[in-house]
């Protein structure tokens, strides 16, 4: 009996051990064949791509409308979409803001070029970093944010001088991870930010990691696996996982919200975004939006037009309008 006592404490040590490495250093996401074929063929999905590295070795792609208007077939159907809904874009090829587009774990900046085709079309130039931690970047540990919240910022502001363009106004959006270190950069006014957008993402760390561990192993296994994963992430990282807590951040908020979370997401509960919304402060515009049937890996590839919404809500926000642009 001892000996199997022991050998089932051993159990959640030893995952509480690999889920603290897949927390602080992800798996790299290779280039996928549909990456390799939109970075070869730009102009067939209606945009312009450049690529830089920032002073901080952060891997970027700069996306632009294609100047004489052509739109790939995701830029037809987000333009017929927002038609459905009586708003006009401007013609394509026109820019009237930036976004800056903030992957999840284990994804890369290429994961965003489907999703840049879209928001190029209706008028923005998007920009796409690779986290520390994924693509290309050469850093090898992830923060959620703590330490990441500067990078869209950076990001903006390097392109802007490297392309020349003027960075405001832009908006943000962010995944999952992505979504905790957009909304770490909003927070921190680290840009004037004139909109956002978090999608599946948490309220903190805490709550996705018990959810987790508890759901695979039981109260009392997970609690143990989450107590060794918060220990080991800390040795790996410098820091602990109570800091990774968006829901502390959320009510200093000050630009126009939207967060959207899939119904069925079994990485992070639809209560963790739903937490989020509700510490909204009471002042500020924000929109609630739930993706039937969701789950957290295709909570964008779904039947719902989640591309119209968060479009639509970029439209209305981030560009400057005519009679409060500077002269």
């Amino acid at each position: 009996m001892l000996l199997i006592c022991c050998l089932v404490s051993l159990v959640p040590l030893g995952a509480g051990w690999w889920a603290a490495g897949e927390l602080a250093h992800p798996p790299r996401r290779p280039l996928q064949d549909y990456h390799q074929e939109f970075l070869s063929q730009p102009a067939a999905h209606g945009v312009v791509l450049r690529s830089f590295t920032c002073a901080d070795g952060t891997p970027s792609l700069l996306c632009e409308p294609e100047p004489q208007g052509m739109l790939g077939k995701r830029g037809q159907l987000i333009r017929e979409q927002l038609a459905r809904k009586n708003i006009a874009p401007p013609p394509p090829g026109q820019v009237i803001g930036n976004l800056v587009l903030v992957h999840g774990r284990r994804g890369r900046k290429e994961d965003y070029l489907l999703i840049a085709e879209r928001f190029c079309a209706a008028g923005f130039r998007c920009i796409l970093p690779d986290l520390p931690a994924h693509g290309d970047n050469p850093a090898t540990t992830a923060c959620y944010g703590v330490k990441e919240a500067g990078v869209p910022g950076m990001v903006l502001r390097e392109a802007s001088l490297k392309f020349g363009f003027v960075p405001a106004p832009a908006g943000i959006m962010g995944i999952s991870m992505g979504g905790a270190v957009s909304l770490r950069s909003v927070a921190g006014n680290q840009t004037p930010w004139r909109a956002a957008v978090f999608v599946a993402t948490f309220d903190t760390l805490e709550h996705v990691i018990n959810h987790q561990a508890s759901g695979h192993a039981g109260h009392w296994l997970g609690g143990i696996w989450q107590a060794v994963t918060g220990w080991w992430f800390e040795r790996e990282t410098g820091m602990q996982v109570s800091a990774a807590d968006s829901a502390v951040l959320v009510p200093s908020l000050k630009c126009p919200v939207l967060l959207a979370h899939g119904t069925a997401d079994r990485v992070i509960p639809l209560e963790c975004g739903r937490r989020l919304y509700e510490a909204l402060p009471a002042g500020i515009e924000k929109r609630w939006v739930e993706i039937p049937d969701a789950g957290h890996d295709n909570v964008l590839v779904t039947d719902f037009p989640i591309y119209a919404e968060m479009t639509e809500w970029m439209l209305r926000h981030v560009p400057v309008p005519p009679s409060s642009a500077p002269r």
